[in-house]
């Protein structure tokens, strides 16, 4: 009985395409899309910056007085400053350049004010560290000294005196708005119109990774190999990146492996065109040959418009692969039985 053909071609592949995020996966990515905190929390995070206040002293104790998490109200400002992980990275690693006193000079309502820095710099400066990634935004955090230093360079960056600071701040600007309600809600109203664009890389990147998991726990419940090894963004014995250098193990995103047999498994679903599945098709051809040199296999999962419009791409994963599927449970199936094939 000749051997089934696992490899498929693009137009093969389209016709079984899903395209578009199937319901599940994006239930699962609006439980921690930070837009509709944001929008739901707008109002009051409003009305706090609508007190009118003498200093940032003052605003921080009406912050810390109120039900408001502190990195959710550092969120707002981060997304309103259009300032985010990377940039706030930069400012703490160049800080002792930026504000040799450890403090911040600024001009408000008129009149000079300084704020002198609680904690920054520190050591590592992440999304994380602020409580501002993923689900540590949805833990309740206290309005510490970190939240606070990090609020008074948002607030008043463009207001700084030295006009260095102030053009790599330019967009640090909210400040100015401060007891201002009208002026106050017309600005943030309006920069919440093009939120969603801010935060649709990183929904993205959630929807990728739930895909990644989506495939890994379908393999749980539906392969029938006693005794297989799924992992998660696993490694290969003998198959490294092209560096020689380095000669580090290649990771991917999910590996199934039984009795020094592996298979290799990246997914890409991606509904809008971006970059990942050109990167992958540039490692596609070296880590095929290294995975096949050694009698193992490697297996896409392939969907999404986004993926379809970067043909090329795709016929590079679809060429080097032993098995290409789409995104559906009947796909998933026909991954199943090539696994089966191989590892039984």
């Amino acid at each position: 009985m000749p051997q089934k053909n696992y490899r498929r071609s693009v137009d093969e592949l389209r016709k079984l395409a899903s395209m578009f995020w199937p319901s599940e996966l994006s239930e699962q990515a609006a439980k921690i899309s930070v837009i509709p905190v944001l929008l739901k929390t707008q109002d009051q995070f409003i009305a706090i910056l609508s007190v009118p206040v003498p200093s940032l002293q003052n605003l921080f104790k009406i912050v810390t007085a109120s039900s408001f998490s502190g990195n959710l109200f550092l969120k707002h400002l981060v997304i309103l400053a259009d300032f985010g992980g990377e940039q706030l990275q930069r400012i703490n690693s160049n800080f002792k350049r930026l504000f040799p006193s450890g403090k911040i000079d600024y001009l408000w309502n008129n009149a000079s004010h300084t704020y002198k820095f609680q904690e920054l710099p520190v050591s590592h400066l992440t999304n994380a560290r602020l409580g501002l990634a993923g689900k540590k935004l949805f833990k309740k955090r206290e309005f510490d000294g970190l939240l606070q230093d990090v609020t008074a360079i948002l607030m008043f960056g463009s207001s700084c005196l030295n006009e260095t600071n102030a053009a790599v701040l330019t967009n640090c600007e909210i400040g100015n708005y401060l007891g201002q309600p009208e002026k106050l809600g017309k600005f943030i109203k309006q920069r919440y119109i093009w939120v969603s664009r801010i935060t649709m890389g990183s929904q993205s990147n959630n929807l990728g990774q739930f895909a990644q998991k989506f495939v890994t726990d379908y393999l749980e419940k539906n392969l029938k190999i006693k005794k297989a090894v799924i992992s998660s963004n696993a490694v290969i014995p003998g198959v490294t990146h092209t560096d020689e250098q380095t000669n580090c193990l290649t990771s991917f995103d999910i590996v199934v492996s039984k009795n020094s047999r592996y298979v290799a498994i990246e997914v890409s679903f991606q509904v809008t065109t971006n970059s990942v599945i050109e990167r992958k098709a540039g490692q596609a051809q070296a880590r095929y040959y290294q995975i096949n040199r050694s009698g193992y296999k490697i297996a896409y999962v392939l969907d999404g418009a986004g993926n379809f419009q970067r043909e090329t791409a795709l016929r590079t994963l679809c060429s080097y692969s032993h098995c290409t599927v789409a995104f559906s449970g009947s796909e998933l199936g026909v991954l199943c039985n090539f696994i089966e094939g191989y590892l039984k």
